[in-house]
């Protein structure tokens, strides 16, 4: 079944704006909330055409495959870097509603089942000026995207093929919206720093963060990564993308 404005209408109590095809979600979302968008407002893509990825990376989701969603949000500024973990630690939630197994994070977002990534998430902030407006929560789920004959295959999944199952996208979106909700009002609480550590699936392993090397040994509360390099020096990463270090290479 495709997504359509009435479905959602029947399934979300959040304002929302649906896409049958849109360039960004994201974009779309900052636009809304410098027009003053409220808190908890969702864009909604079937097909997302120029969606975006860590380093400037552009991504395509297909249409009726996946999730192409973006959040608004309205933290005080203290707890920006706390949006990162609630994207994580909602859509972790997702794949555990659904029967998934084996699911991880690897710092900092990406939700991994049995180590292959099913969703990519990019928080933006925007500003007018020095005054934070919001932060638009970008993530892309996949459902049942076909992978097979890409560069992709060995390390994407999709929540279909994880949990054996049919599922609906609309109530994906919804269970989704009441997960990120019910972590975003615990933004303060240690509580929610403490469960994505506890869901990091690489602290203790090797690890490879663009020419640092290390064995990464924990988090701090802002979300830094930290790494003990081969000098036993101890290195703390804000960003970057983690290679998990096996004896067969790099994953």
């Amino acid at each position: 079944m495709t997504l359509s404005t009435d479905i959602l209408q029947e399934k979300l109590t959040h304002p929302f704006q649906y896409f049958d095809s849109v360039d960004s979600t994201n974009d779309i979302a900052k636009q809304w909330l410098q027009d003053g968008a409220q808190s908890g407002s969702v864009v909604i893509g079937n097909e997302q055409r120029k969606g975006r990825g860590r380093k400037g990376r552009t991504w395509y989701t297909p249409p009726d495959v996946a999730l192409a969603i973006s959040v608004i949000l309205k933290p005080p500024k203290q707890y920006i870097s706390r949006i990162n973990i609630i994207g994580a630690l909602s859509v972790y939630d997702l794949a555990e509603h659904v029967g998934c197994q084996n699911i991880g994070i690897k710092w900092p977002n990406d939700v991994q089942i049995n180590e292959r990534k099913v969703s990519g998430i990019l928080p933006e902030a925007v500003w007018d000026g020095d005054k934070l407006l919001g932060i638009v929560l970008g993530m892309g789920i996949n459902v049942r995207n076909d992978f097979s004959d890409t560069e992709i295959a060995d390390i994407a999944t999709t929540l279909e093929s994880e949990s054996g199952t049919s599922l609906n996208r609309a109530d994906l979106i919804a269970y989704l919206m009441q997960r990120i909700d019910m972590w975003y009002e615990r933004i303060p609480a240690d509580a929610l720093f403490i469960t994505w550590k506890n869901r990091l699936n690489m602290l203790g392993q090797q690890v490879k963060i663009d020419k640092l090397e290390g064995l990464a040994v924990g988090v701090e509360s802002d979300g830094a990564l930290l790494v003990q390099d081969k000098d036993k020096q101890m290195q703390r990463v804000l960003a970057g993308d983690v290679f998990v270090i096996h004896k067969s290479g790099n994953k």
